[in-house]
């Protein structure tokens, strides 16, 4: 059965922009349909929309959640993606980091500190 699921659909200033930074900065493995564009990798799935609109992007964001989230973070460290938070656990008892899209979408990727702790 394949289960329902929820899909962001955040708002691109510039589509190939967009495009460029999910696939170089992030790894995904991204496609482009006209004013859309799809960002994949592994069970994470996000949507853009073309948007004229800063203040639109700037105020949205999504939250990507599960045991990859250390190995996310360590490579995005490697990698030097720009506007990457620390990895620490919340006040919320979630250990999480964040990353600012070039638009300012804000991606906040959090896992169970005891999800984190199995990949140290």
């Amino acid at each position: 059965m394949d289960d329902a699921r929820a899909i962001p659909v955040l708002a691109s200033l510039d589509l190939e922009e967009t495009a460029a930074f999910y696939a170089d900065q992030l790894g995904c493995k991204v496609e482009r349909y006209g004013d859309y564009v799809i960002a994949r990798r592994g069970a994470i799935e996000i949507h853009f929309w073309a948007c004229t609109e800063r203040h639109i992007a700037e105020n949205t964001s999504c939250y990507i959640r599960g045991g990859e989230v250390p190995a996310l973070y360590e490579e995005f460290s490697k990698r030097g993606v720009e506007r990457l938070s620390d990895f620490a656990v919340r006040p919320w008892n979630m250990k999480e980091f964040y990353v600012h899209d070039p638009h300012g979408n804000l991606l906040k990727f959090g896992c169970a500190p005891e999800e984190a702790n199995a990949f140290a």
